[in-house]
């Protein structure tokens, strides 16, 4: 049987008294969405994440990562991936923390490498239009980048489907809002340059009536967290990895889940 141990990966750590610039710097290079924070023992004091230092727009800033410091899921080398998948179901996170017995920080398990592993290994049931997130936040398709930026970072989610007379016409991301450099100058001179102009089109998307099995396999296929569900071209829900863990027939993840 797998464990956390066969999926484990070196990542960045920092320290609590690094610059917010600094980790986004290593999130706009890497895969990364969160980044772990160490203290000088290499033992795990927190993590921060792309929405956090979305907040700090200066392309120059003194501000630390000490004030957005939160508590990390971990788990050991030895727990079994479905515990894993308990433990980032439960803190809603884009990874875990692997820690050494001694409570030493050696990784991370990335939701991205771990949810086709599961799926692969369990039975999905349930549509799409049961497992979904009904009553979705959109942008509209002449809001500015600096208003989705802002939504987004109220929000924290992952992305934001764009809408043009309530129909879905494209996607915009937190990782767009990163690494683009047009979106970057926008935000820092103030331009009032359009969403549509910058957001990912055509859009990969799913019905309501589709199986939550079929949803996932697109998921990994084109490796995104989260799918816009579509009902004759308008935005009906939401559906992400979080939403397909719920729906994994076993009795590991329910029970963890409870």
């Amino acid at each position: 049987m797998k464990v956390s141990g066969d999926l484990l990966i070196e990542v960045h750590s920092l320290h609590k008294d690094e610059y917010v610039t600094h980790a986004r710097q290593i999130l706009r290079d890497d895969v990364y969405r969160e980044i772990y924070v160490t203290n000088e023992k290499g033992h795990l004091t927190g993590m921060i994440d792309i929405t956090d230092v979305l907040k700090i727009t200066d392309t120059r800033s003194n501000v630390t990562i000490s004030g957005f410091v939160r508590e990390a899921p971990s788990v050991a080398m030895e727990t079994s991936l479905e515990e894993v998948g308990s433990t980032i179901l439960n803190a809603g996170t884009d990874s875990v923390a692997v820690l050494k017995e001694s409570g030493t920080f050696i990784g991370a398990i990335l939701f991205r490498d771990l949810f086709p592993v599961l799926v692969s290994r369990h039975e999905i049931t349930g549509s799409v239009g049961d497992a979904m997130t009904a009553n979705v936040i959109c942008s509209e398709s002449d809001w500015s980048i600096q208003k989705v930026y802002s939504r987004i970072v109220e929000t924290g989610y992952a992305s934001l489907p764009v809408v043009t007379n309530q129909k879905l016409i494209g996607i915009i991301s937190r990782r767009d809002l990163i690494e683009n450099g047009s979106i970057r100058r926008s935000l820092g001179n103030s331009a009032k340059t359009s969403i549509s102009r910058v957001m990912t089109t055509p859009v990969i998307t799913t019905s309501p009536n589709a199986t939550v099995s079929e949803a996932a396999n697109l998921l990994i296929t084109h490796d995104i967290s989260r799918i816009p569900v579509v009902d004759d071209g308008y935005v009906v829900g939401i559906l992400d990895r979080h939403d397909v863990l719920k729906n994994l027939c076993t009795e590991n993840i329910r029970d963890h889940h409870a």
